[in-house]
């Protein structure tokens, strides 16, 4: 897909990716939509395993197939997570290691507040003091 894509519109591709995440162990769904700096969107679901540690979040593999892709920087990330119905879904402390990874200066993370509405954040805000070479 490439296009410029709307916040709302985003939010709906992650929460549609959600439904197809493999998630049999914890039951708690994951979806992902990145809009790269190319203008590309990428998008993933968490992949649980039986062997647990082997799982995969959803940030992960959407960040995984925007550098399969060829993307460079994420512009957009919109994470949501849920049992029944989309709620908040914070990104781990992996995934925030992992966004920072590719995130810029103007790069928004966006979660759903108790409110179920969209929410923008920074990486420097979700990890502060963070590592990077």
């Amino acid at each position: 897909m490439s296009t410029s894509m709307s916040d709302e519109d985003l939010l709906e591709i992650a929460n549609q990716v959600r439904k197809n995440a493999h998630a049999p162990y914890s039951n708690y769904c994951v979806g992902a939509a990145i809009l790269d700096d190319q203008l590309q969107v990428h998008v993933a679901c968490n992949v649980e395993n039986a062997a647990l540690p082997l799982g995969t979040c959803a940030e992960a593999n959407a960040i995984a197939a925007m550098v399969a892709s060829g993307g460079k920087e994420i512009r957009v990330i919109v994470i949501v997570g849920g049992f029944s119905g989309p709620e908040s879904c914070p990104p781990c402390g992996g995934c925030r290691q992992r966004i920072q990874e590719f995130a810029g200066t103007q790069t928004r993370i966006l979660l759903l507040n108790g409110s179920g509405q969209l929410e923008a954040h920074n990486i420097q805000e979700l990890l502060p003091k963070s590592f990077k070479f």
